[in-house]
């Protein structure tokens, strides 16, 4: 693996398309150890202490090089500065000192910081100047068929399906915004179907308990019927903006 002092990007897009799970992908594929943190954990009331939680997730980090870090929910941790409404300004204190972070990186080498949001709008400009996150991800909502197909088959790799199943007829009766998350709540669905039905054949006596639950194409009927995308028309068009936005800069 060749040599860095630091590398910091930044993955942002609707929920649910997989923006976690890159960041992952990436420490599995380098062999590198993984440190995730939500944003929300790091705030603490006592005055001074969440400041000292980002620096002991350097720290620790640090100390497992090489090491990705992986800052999830990144505007709950850094909002615009002046704006975040609290009295004390201890939203402000912490922005400041994961900046400073940030920087100090440049002495350290190893150390990978990887962040994520669904909301980049909120986050303070500065997070995203050269130097700190300055390689900017979107990581949308594949709309194509191919690729939603390809998720699928993923998804159910762990489920087990009834021969007679299409998959690809499956995915063409699929909405067209439809995120990893949506996919899998998909499958979820058609497996409450089949548990179901699997149930109501067993008190009939027309099934054992013993045979496995199958997936057919009547459950995943079932789990269309009113399935609803968790990423409306407007707030695709809201990110679109967003990554217009943030690409011209």
């Amino acid at each position: 693996m060749p040599h860095f002092n630091k590398f910091v990007n930044f993955g942002y897009g609707p929920p649910g398309t997989g923006k976690t799970l890159l960041a992952k992908a990436v420490a599995t594929e380098c062999a590198m150890t993984f440190l995730s943190v939500k944003g929300p954990e790091l705030i603490n009331m006592y005055v001074g202490q969440s400041e000292e939680n980002i620096r002991e997730v350097f720290h620790k980090a640090r100390s497992a090089v090489p090491c990705v870090v992986f800052f999830d929910e990144l505007d709950s941790l850094a909002p615009n500065r002046g704006r975040s409404g609290d009295s004390g300004g201890v939203m402000d204190r912490v922005v400041s000192q994961l900046l400073a972070e940030l920087d100090s990186l440049q002495s350290s080498a190893g150390v990978f910081v990887i962040g994520a949001t669904n909301r980049p709008d909120l986050l303070d400009q500065s997070l995203l100047r050269p130097g700190r996150f300055d390689k900017l991800v979107y990581v949308g909502i594949n709309e194509d068929r191919v690729s939603q197909l390809q998720v699928l088959q993923a998804i159910l790799r762990k489920f087990q399906l009834d021969p007679a199943v299409n998959l690809q007829d499956v995915v063409d009766r699929c909405p067209t915004r439809m995120t990893g998350a949506d996919l899998y709540a998909l499958c979820s669905d058609a497996m409450t179907a089949a548990i179901k039905r699997k149930i109501q054949q067993i008190n009939d006596g027309l099934d054992s308990e013993d045979s496995p639950v199958l997936l057919s194409a009547e459950d995943f009927s079932s789990a269309l019927k009113n399935f609803r995308p968790s990423v409306s028309e407007a707030e695709l068009l809201r990110y679109r903006s967003i990554h217009q936005e943030l690409s011209g800069q």
